[in-house]
């Protein structure tokens, strides 16, 4: 639990700082366990945050990298979170 705790910890340091533009889990059990969607220049870069991730330094996942291009418009992404997510998980959908 404490090092999911880091992991999200993490994750949230990463969006802040904008260098992280989506991140999420799958849900299907998979041996995939999520995607992090990086806003750099190159996978050195992204490697390098990779490596920030206390649950990659423990070796409970395993990061694998590709070069990817998508739309501008992922760039708003975080900015919308901010806005729409749940302040806590007991918070009603209404």
């Amino acid at each position: 639990m404490e090092i999911q705790k880091a992991h999200l910890k993490n994750i949230g340091i990463m969006a802040e700082v904008g260098t992280l533009t989506v991140a999420g889990p799958f849900l299907d059990d998979g041996e995939i366990r999520g995607i992090y969607i990086f806003n750099v220049e190159t996978i050195e870069e992204a490697e390098k945050l990779t490596n920030t991730d206390p649950a990659i330094q423990l070796g409970v996942l395993a990061m694998e990298l590709h070069e990817w291009y998508g739309s501008a418009g992922l760039m708003a992404v975080n900015g919308l979170h901010k806005t729409l997510a749940k302040k806590s998980f007991t918070e009603s959908e209404n």
